[in-house]
């Protein structure tokens, strides 16, 4: 599934449907109880980043979505009950939060401004009472019109700062039918979006048919907040992952790092547009040559971390690579059907000035790697929370990304091309940079937003540049696949490693913003 947003997911001409939560519904939430599970600390800093963003007069949305095709003419009654009945398997779509001033003050229901001491209370439905409205809402006949629309009412619609915070819509033709479906952060994470597709398509042939499918709810995110959640406030500032955070920020001058190239970022401006980068690194026999190359040490994400830190002191001079890195949360495989933002992030430090190969790279990279992985287990939110005054946030992104997520083992992962399926990001507003390397059946895609500045764009170029042709330099260099599995068998064994798991945009920080 490729990573692009709504301007580039070939939207062509048609009727446009819409669905939402049905007003009744929504107007009920008011009188619902509190939902004592709270939310995860990466869901709170996000809102509560949301909120002083907006306080601070900008509007940035951050929803995510995703996109694909069904072929043949649509009945909509079917497909309603299908996103209902998906909606229904996942409990965090029907959970929210509200702000109560105070332990015991009055619960507001729009996430307004309210005393730095707000807490944020979670609410949830129940299952029944979950109803979809459909509008009708006209047909599109120019294709330029269209994402510009869908683009304007995923804004409002899925809004971090607003409950509901999802919509699905279709828009419908009689020779097919494309879905797109957008949702605020906190209810998901790239894993999620790239699941929906093949589940959507399954609960809408097993509706036409009038075939029996599980629809059982699967394991919810919500309950995995409040788990880890309870986990997490189990340390104070003085644990080893809290002084191991601090350290680390103390070499970023008390931040986190930014991309390390030169953005061409104004310190005293306001917050730059960004543009979105996405193209192709590598055709499929090329990106298996270089995952066997790198097998030995850990794989291709630490094949991309590695020609990062190669190319970017290449480009900046830069004799050490700091970066955070994203790691999947899904400990247990109870939670690999589950729908929420399960991510947590690693500080890594490369000194790649010591060495002078890629071999060299990743070696650095697999010991880091090894040494840091388990701090990502804790939410980087709380930790941020116990450095106190050691640590300033500058930006609503938090930090800059480079992830490397394989997608080959998921379901409906082969039809995506012929669906016409997309991963959907908001490209609108930030300094840092967000940058998703994808294995796909196809090869290997990358996809970033960046500072909308020459001097970026510059200097962008010229990174996707140096990992295209470091990528394939390797792979025509490596043995091929089958020489490989011989190979290396015996060093680590021949089976993918588990996808490591970003967001498409990295975690939020909790507190006021500063410039830099």
């Amino acid at each position: 599934m490729r990573l692009t947003d709504i301007h580039r997911c070939e939207i062509r001409p048609g009727r446009l449907v819409t669905w939402t939560l049905h007003p009744t519904t929504v107007e009920g939430v008011a009188q619902l109880p509190e939902d004592t599970r709270p939310p995860a600390y990466v869901q709170e800093a996000h809102v509560r980043t949301a909120r002083t963003v907006r306080e601070d007069g900008l509007f940035v949305p951050t929803w995510l979505g995703t996109a694909f095709d069904i072929p043949g003419r649509v009945d909509l009654d079917v497909l309603q009950e299908a996103l209902r009945t998906w909606t229904l398997r996942h409990e965090t779509l029907r959970s929210g939060f509200r702000w109560a001033h105070g332990p015991l003050g009055t619960p507001g229901s729009d996430g307004g401004a309210g005393p730095a001491h707000d807490e944020l209370r979670r609410f949830t439905l129940a299952p029944d009472d979950v109803v979809l409205h459909r509008e009708d809402v006209g047909v599109f006949a120019d294709g330029a019109a269209l994402p510009r629309y869908l683009q304007d009412r995923f804004d409002i619609a899925a809004d971090a700062l607003t409950w509901p915070n999802f919509i699905y819509s279709a828009v419908v033709r009689d020779d097919s039918t494309s879905v797109y479906m957008a949702f605020d952060h906190t209810n998901v994470d790239s894993y999620s979006i790239f699941r929906i597709a093949h589940e959507i398509h399954q609960l809408y042939t097993a509706g036409l048919d009038g075939t029996a499918l599980d629809t059982a709810p699967v394991a919810s995110y919500v309950d995995f907040c409040a788990s880890e959640r309870t986990h997490a406030d189990g340390i104070d500032e003085s644990h080893s992952i809290v002084a191991e955070w601090r350290k680390f920020i103390a070499r970023c001058d008390g931040k986190l790092p930014n991309f390390p190239v030169d953005l061409g970022l104004d310190p005293e401006g306001p917050l730059p547009t960004q543009k979105l980068m996405r193209e192709w690194l590598t055709d499929d026999a090329d990106a298996a040559a270089f995952e066997a190359y790198c097998r030995p040490y850990g794989g291709s994400m630490v094949g991309v971390l590695a020609a990062t830190a190669l190319i970017v002191r290449e480009i900046s001079g830069q004799q050490v690579y700091r970066t955070v890195v994203p790691f999947h949360t899904r400990a247990r495989s109870e939670w690999s059907d589950s729908v929420g933002w399960y991510v947590g992030g690693a500080p890594l430090e490369i000194p790649v000035g010591e060495v002078s190969d890629f071999d060299g790279a990743l070696d650095l990279v697999r010991t880091a790697l090894r040494a840091k992985r388990p701090l990502s287990r804790m939410p980087i939110a709380r930790v941020l929370k116990l450095l106190g005054s050691d640590f300033r946030p500058t930006s609503p992104d938090l930090y800059s990304i480079v992830s490397f997520v394989d997608t080959r083992d998921i379901a409906g992962s082969e039809r995506w091309d012929d669906l016409k399926a997309y991963g959907l990001i908001r490209v609108s507003y930030g300094d840092q940079v967000c940058a998703w390397i994808t294995r796909l059946h196809e090869g290997l895609q990358f996809a970033a937003r960046y500072p909308d500045t020459d001097v970026a764009q510059k200097n962008m170029r010229l990174y996707v540049a140096g990992l295209r042709d470091l990528i394939t330099s390797v792979a025509r260099e490596a043995p091929r696949p089958e020489e490989a599995r011989s190979a290396y068998s015996g060093a680590r064994g021949t089976a993918r490693p588990a996808p490591t798991e970003p967001a498409p945009d990295s975690p939020q920080p909790s507190g006021a913003l500063t410039r830099p």
